[in-house]
């Protein structure tokens, strides 16, 4: 079916798949650049839990350097994984609960994507638990006032009102926090460093007796990410993208910077404080550290550095895709901006200070499943797809994409199979269930539900009108569950809709 016949019969919109924030990114709304990408990944990249990604690698008998170098090759394989998922933003503009209706369908999008938006609302409490701490030790010094409640609230409504303000303020927070965290980061180093020299000890050739292995160290590090490897999308769509670039390269070039530098080097400097710390004093956590020693303005720095970490983080790596899933979970009664309070309220509800104890075990079993989704997307985009998609489809209740009553049969098998048996060897869980879920999906969708439901860009034929970026335009929704695809020149006078 062609993508023109699919518009001339869509009709009135009566079946709740429809909402301005979910509905896909025109090539003239994509405000940020690649610095300000970059920018992103580097706040990312700076959370507490990472600390004790290097720690465990020294504690583990691994070398410092050796344990850097580990951490910045799997964050490189899993920012190469980013750049594949990231086309469907950059190509298509679509957000990543909204792609999952093709291989999960209209209604089965809501299981895996609901994982996924659970898990970053949860982040985010833990984030905004952390930086109330560290605000709550300058309300100490400054004040004398002291309730770490009073300042999470204070924190996560500051948080939720940057985000739903819309994606340029959170690139323009970056912008001011990236900078701040590296210079920072690069005093915590040496100010480490020191503690490490007062006990003779150099960090450079600490030995420590551990029976870690390095594959394990680097299967480690790529589940960290593996959650945002999925749903990255969700940014993309908003990065600046050359009309009509038919290489991946050229279409892709504003967040190679993000995906393939910042993330991997901040990374690996992050989990090299981490194990500096832990060489210097036996704790992985450096800002804890400092935190005991420091007075004065040192302690004001470091503690301003958390702040901006976590609130950097929060906004584009938790608060944004959790809010996307909430809006495509009821697009006729929740918005964006109702959708980020939503957000910050469950992760609220998931008691952070709590989860905190735990947070490893729940991350790995998330994990698990996660990565098994990563698989099916990669699978259905590229091999199934040929990064083709019928677009139109996503947004109506009886296209292509309904399945069984709105259940693709071949993803949530795939999914549940590879997440089940990840989950059952953890450690390992991203390797496993990336490929499984793969693999799986590919043989149930060819030898089962493409026989009953056909898939008009799956079709031999299928050319450019199943492309968007690449052909030079943007899907553009008309009003009234109608679709068609536009140069910037054709949108340009059409009023856009405002930026998430």
């Amino acid at each position: 079916m062609a993508v023109t016949e699919t518009i001339a019969r869509s009709g009135p919109v009566r079946d709740g798949l429809i909402e301005e924030s979910i509905l896909p990114t025109q090539l003239n709304q994509r405000p940020i650049s690649m610095l300000g990408y970059a920018w992103m990944f580097v706040g990312i990249a700076v959370i507490i839990a990472g600390y004790s990604l290097g720690a465990a690698g020294v504690g583990g008998g691994v070398p410092l350097g050796t344990v850097m170098l580990t951490i910045f090759a799997a964050n490189l394989l899993i920012g190469a994984i980013m750049v594949l998922s990231a086309d469907i933003g950059t190509e298509h503009g679509l957000s990543f609960a909204v792609y999952l209706r093709a291989p999960f369908g209209l209604h089965g999008t809501h299981l895996p994507a609901m994982t996924r938006g659970i898990v970053a609302a949860a982040w985010f409490g833990v984030q905004t638990y952390l930086g109330a701490l560290a605000l709550n030790g300058i309300g100490q010094y400054f004040l004398g006032f002291d309730n770490w409640a009073v300042w999470y609230v204070a924190f996560a409504l500051l948080q939720v009102i940057n985000t739903a303000t819309g994606i340029k303020s959170v690139e323009r927070l970056a912008a001011l926090a990236a900078p701040a965290i590296i210079a920072i980061s690069i005093w915590m180093y040496f100010k480490l460093e020191g503690i490490a020299q007062t006990e003779g000890i150099n960090i450079w050739n600490f030995d420590a007796t551990g029976e870690m292995t390095l594959v394990v160290l680097f299967i480690a590090n790529l589940g960290f990410w593996s959650t945002l490897a999925i749903d990255i999308p969700n940014l993309t769509r908003f990065v600046r993208t050359e009309p009509g670039a038919r290489s991946f390269f050229r279409r892709n070039r504003g967040i190679m910077l993000g995906q393939l530098v910042a993330l991997p080097v901040t990374q690996a400097l992050i989990a090299g404080l981490g194990a500096v710390s832990f060489i210097a004093t036996g704790n992985w956590n450096p800002v804890e550290v400092i935190q005991g020693e420091g007075q004065g303005l040192s302690l004001i720095v470091l503690l301003v550095l958390v702040v901006l970490a976590q609130w950097s983080t929060n906004n584009s790596a938790n608060l944004i895709p959790s809010a996307l899933t909430f809006v495509n979970l009821a697009p006729r009664v929740i918005n964006y901006k109702m959708a980020v309070a939503l957000a910050g309220i469950a992760g609220t509800l998931c008691f952070p200070w709590a989860l905190l104890d735990n947070l490893f075990v729940f991350l790995s079993y998330c994990g698990a499943f996660l990565s098994g989704i990563g698989g099916i997307m990669i699978a259905d985009y590229y091999v199934l797809r040929r990064r083709r998609l019928n677009v139109p489809d996503l947004y109506r209740a009886d296209g292509q994409f309904r399945y069984v009553a709105g259940f693709n049969p071949a993803g949530l098998i795939a999914w549940i199979v590879a997440g089940t048996i990840a989950a059952l060897v953890s450690d390992y869980s991203f390797v496993i269930g990336f490929p499984m879920g793969f693999a799986l999906y590919l043989v149930l969708m060819r030898g089962w539900v493409m026989a009953r439901f056909a898939q008009a860009e799956c079709t031999a034929g299928a050319g450019d009108e199943f492309l968007a970026t690449t052909a030079g335009r943007s899907w553009v929704h008309l009003g009234q569950g109608r679709f068609d695809r536009l140069t910037p020149a054709e949108t340009a006078g059409r009023k856009g809709r405002e930026d998430l």
